[in-house]
């Protein structure tokens, strides 16, 4: 069984950073996929950042150059570190892992940007 467990939200003003954790417990493998989604109220949850195995690093087109996604294989800890934030980043964030076909999803931290 897989847990993720998120933190580092909260609310911060436009141009400012914030990082977000997702400890994973259970047995994770190096070749799970773990990321980042967000959903805003009234839209869907689209994938943010994720690695996958072998490193390779996908961003979503509106986060390239401001978000930056980590992993700590020893600690089981996926990380965003979230730049030059926007109010248009304002969503609940998701740790997610994907092993197969099967998603395990955090609880959700929210990040809210003001203007």
């Amino acid at each position: 069984q897989v847990q993720l467990v998120e933190s580092g939200g909260g609310l911060v003003q436009a141009g400012g950073s914030l990082r977000l954790s997702c400890v994973a417990s259970g047995i994770i493998f190096s070749f799970d996929t773990m990321g980042w989604y967000r959903q805003a109220p009234g839209n869907e949850r689209d994938l943010v950042a994720n690695i996958v195995s072998g490193g390779r690093i996908t961003y979503a087109e509106s986060v390239k150059g401001r978000f930056t996604i980590s992993r700590d294989n020893v600690k089981n800890t996926v990380y965003l570190q979230m730049d030059s934030l926007k109010p248009e980043d304002t969503a609940v964030y998701y740790c997610y892992l994907l092993r197969g076909s099967r998603n395990y999803w955090g609880q959700g931290t929210q990040v809210t940007v003001s203007s």
